[in-house]
């Protein structure tokens, strides 16, 4: 079975996959400070929790990261604990998709991966929204090209920025008010965040279209399921995208090495 690790910066996803079927996935806080060992023994424990044990079934690796840090913890976790093929998606790893940024080294793995991911399911064109610590959006064309995209901050660090700036403003839940005009402030922070980023994401993804021409747009990543239902631009919810890019990444560098 293959396992699947993408670091983002607040959060990590991990899933194993048997053939083209995710069995099991787990979501966890990323911690930098984490060393390959504890790396080793929190996946160890992941796969216990359902009666798996780690040595006979994880035959291959794939892993993407936007923490420099935890990057080079992966793949020391790779070389130490498991004696199994390892792919960690970087520069100089064949993602399968010509990559049209002016410094291709520049692209996050997980924006590769989601790109890669996205266009195998759905063909091209194609807009990724992935909602993480930052939401992205990732254009591919037609032909399988990754174009470029957009980046902005998160839903939940801009809300942190307003309360560490507002000292009359508390935390709120993220869920969808009762209206978009709140009636009290908990419901105007709700309203703000929630339709406002949705209306963010809905006109950048139609600007894109005009570039483009028309898309799919595809949405991933922790806070999609919240936004997704409300906006009027995405078609499809694809919770487990990333990982399905790294499933891929990895059978393509898999065949090169056979």
């Amino acid at each position: 079975m293959l396992l699947v690790i993408d670091a983002g910066n607040t959060q990590t996803v991990i899933g194993l996959y048997d053939g083209d079927e995710l069995l099991h996935h787990w979501r966890i806080a990323t911690i930098a400070e984490r060393t390959a060992d504890e790396h080793a023994l929190l996946v160890s424990e992941l796969l216990g929790l359902t009666d798996l044990d780690v040595d006979e079934v994880v035959t291959g690796i794939a892993v993407s990261s936007t923490v420099p840090r935890i990057t080079a913890e992966m793949r020391a976790m790779a070389d130490r604990w498991f004696n199994v093929p390892a792919v960690v998606l970087e520069p100089g790893v064949k993602s399968g998709m010509p990559i049209l940024y002016d410094n291709p080294r520049e692209v996050g793995a997980d924006r590769i991966a989601n790109a890669v991911g996205a266009f195998d399911l759905f063909g091209g064109p194609t807009i990724v929204v992935d909602f993480g610590t930052a939401t992205t959006f990732d254009a591919v064309s037609e032909k399988g090209e990754y174009m470029g995209g957009a980046i902005v901050p998160g839903i939940e660090i801009s809300l942190d920025a307003l309360f560490g700036r507002a000292a009359a403003l508390g935390r709120v839940e993220l869920v969808e008010p009762r209206s978009v005009i709140g009636k009290s402030t908990v419901e105007s922070i709700q309203s703000g965040a929630i339709y406002g980023f949705t209306e963010q994401v809905d006109g950048l993804c139609r600007r894109m279209q005009e570039v483009m021409g028309t898309s799919t747009i595809v949405a991933t990543g922790g806070l999609s399921e919240l936004i997704t239902p409300l906006s009027t631009a995405i078609e499809h919810h694809e919770p487990w995208l990333t990982l399905h890019g790294l499933k891929l990444v990895f059978e393509r560098n898999a065949r090169e090495q056979r």
